[in-house]
This record gives C-alpha cells, sequence and structure tokens, in this order.
C-alpha cells in the first residue's frame, strides 16, 4: 500500500507521544511503582473508554460474542497492554536511556522475526534495507555521532526487560494485522443496529475490550508488584499532570492511531516508523535539558525517513 500523508501522520504521532511517555515514565517511576503505575494508567483508560466506546458492551449478545473469543482478546490485552508498558517502566527503573531506546529500535527486526517465525512471511529486500537504515540512524542519535560509543554500552537487567517490551509489542502488531479467524471478516465482533445493519467496532470500541482483558494482568503484576517488593506512591501535582498526560496521549490518541494505521499498511511498515520512537525521545530529552540541536540528530533524521521511504515501495509495504 502506498503511504499517503494521512497514513504518515497516523504512524508518526504514536511515535512521538510514545516518547514522550519514555521521558515521562522516566521522570515518574521514582516516585510511582512501574507496575501500579501501569496499573493506574490503563485504569483510567478504561473508564474513560466505558464512556467512549461503551456500545461494544451493551448488550447480554454483544458480551457473549466478547467472551466466546476470549483468548485472543486476552492475548492482545496482554501482550499491547499489561505486558509492554508494564516492561517499559520496569527497564526505566534500572536501565540507562540510551540502552532503553536502543532496544527500542530493535523493533522492525522483530517485526521481521515474530512475521516470518508465526506468520510465515518472508522478509522482503526492501523492508530489511529500511529497517537496516533505520537502525543505523537510531543509532547516530544515540551515539551522539560517534558510532564507538555504542560499544560502551553495558546491559542491565532492565536491557533484558525492554527486549522483552519490544518482542511483546512486535507480536501485537501482528496480531492487529493477522488476527484469528474469529476475529476477522464476516466472523468478527460487531455492532448491530436496530435496523439489522452490523458495524465493526470503532477505535474506541475494540481498545475498550483489549484494555477490559489487559486491566487484568495490568492489575495482577501491580499486586504481585505489591507483594514482592512494597512501596508507596509519592503523590504531587506534577505526578498527577503526568499521568494524566500518560492516560490521554500515549494510551487513547496513539493506541487508536496506530491500530488503525497497522491494519492499513501493515505490521513490517509500521515498525521502521516505531524507530522514530528513539529519535523523539532524544529530542526532546535534548530540549527539556537546554541543549541546542546537533547536527548528527539531521543525519539521523534523514538515515530514518529513507529506512522508512525504502520498506513501503510498492510491494514491500503490505505484509
Amino acid at each position: 500500500m502506498t503511504l499517503t500523508p494521512r497514513l504518515i501522520a497516523m504512524l508518526t504521532l504514536p511515535p512521538l507521544m510514545w516518547a514522550g511517555n519514555a521521558v515521562v515514565g522516566r521522570l515518574t517511576v521514582p516516585h510511582v511503582p512501574p507496575l501500579m503505575l501501569n496499573a493506574i494508567r490503563w485504569g483510567v483508560v478504561l473508564l474513560v473508554l466505558l464512556v467512549l466506546g461503551r456500545q461494544a458492551i451493551a448488550t447480554v449478545a454483544r458480551r457473549r460474542d466478547i467472551l466466546a473469543r476470549w483468548r485472543p482478546l486476552a492475548l492482545m490485552g496482554l501482550l499491547g497492554i499489561g505486558a509492554y508498558n508494564a516492561l517499559q517502566y520496569l527497564a526505566l527503573t534500572t536501565s540507562t536511556p540510551i540502552n532503553v531506546t536502543l532496544i527500542a529500535a530493535s523493533m522492525p527486526l522483530w517485526m521481521l522475526l515474530v512475521g516470518g517465525v508465526f506468520y510465515g512471511e518472508r522478509p522482503r529486500g526492501p523492508q530489511v534495507v529500511g529497517a537496516a537504515l533505520s537502525l543505523v540512524g537510531v543509532a547516530t542519535v544515540l551515539s551522539r555521532g560517534h558510532p564507538s560509543a555504542l560499544a560502551d554500552v553495558q546491559f542491565v537487567r532492565g536491557d533484558l526487560y525492554m527486549l522483552a517490551a519490544a518482542a511483546s509489542w512486535a507480536s501485537y502488531s501482528w496480531l492487529l494485522a493477522r488476527p484469528p479467524a474469529s476475529m476477522r471478516g464476516d466472523e468478527r465482533p460487531g455492532i448491530t443496529g436496530s435496523d439489522g445493519q452490523r458495524r465493526a467496532w470503532i477505535w474506541s470500541e475494540a481498545l475498550l475490550v483489549q484494555t477490559l482483558f489487559g486491566v487484568v494482568w495490568a492489575g495482577s503484576a501491580a499486586g504481585v508488584e505489591a507483594v514482592v517488593s512494597p512501596r508507596q506512591p509519592e503523590w504531587s501535582p506534577a505526578v498527577g499532570a503526568a499521568v494524566l498526560y500518560i492516560v490521554v496521549g500515549p494510551s487513547l490518541i496513539a493506541y487508536a492511531l496506530w491500530g488503525r494505521a497497522v491494519a492499513a499498511v501493515g505490521p513490517t511498515t509500521a515498525g521502521i516508523f516505531a524507530n522514530l520512537t528513539p529519535l523523539f525521545a532524544a529530542l526532546l530529552s535534548t530540549t527539556l535539558l537546554g541543549e541546542a540541536p546537533h547536527g548528527y540528530h539531521a543525519v539521523a533524521f534523514a538515515l530514518i525517513v529513507a529506512g522508512i521511504l525504502v520498506s513501503s515501495r510498492r510491494g514491500s509495504a503490505q505484509a
């Protein structure tokens, strides 16, 4: 599929918001335990979605349709809501920013790996080249234009959490693009109106159902955290504002755009755009620290954009 300006915007805004999530999360986890932060995030999101997407569960028949598909929906909730964000917040407690963003930049490779192993999708040349170009661009930012700096990276426990998070998100994206038979075509659940016409879930309804399952995973993980590593949160207006941002931007808006975009272009091309996240995170950190942009930022951006363009060539973008 050819990338249109609308699709490009839908694929670019989520990485920007997720970069903000990484920066805000790094500032927040010292005050709120990471798994509790994830549970609070999605608990508040659920309250909002119960208003926006309530039609998905408004009748007994619709709830029965959801329960009949609980396995794939529970898996989506685990991978996209319960696991990815929790692992990222855990990573930010012990890993350095350069390590976390570097590992997040491996997303296109995880997309190719999951697609090849579980979906029989053979990577095409442009996809591999595009992933490589984008990774080089991200490495340029992380090394501040000095590739030798990457050799000094030392992996800690948080890095392993982030590896698991990247694999989780890649799997979630593939489930969005290639759902099981019960979740696609005429078999997928939807809304039947009073006129007898049936329509698919809109973004808020689909995200509500995923969140219903996701908060179970997130809440369970937070409960284990409270027993194994008890710590009281330190609330303040700044922490409250951080949680508000995490709920509205990276959760509601970003997930809505990402889900629609992945379904349109496929997870492999979307994975290339995910590489913008560490670039945006580096730029946001630079801005917050008051440092002026450097030449390597422009070089990195050019490499990542080149990777996006190469991977989305006709015949290669659709997974």
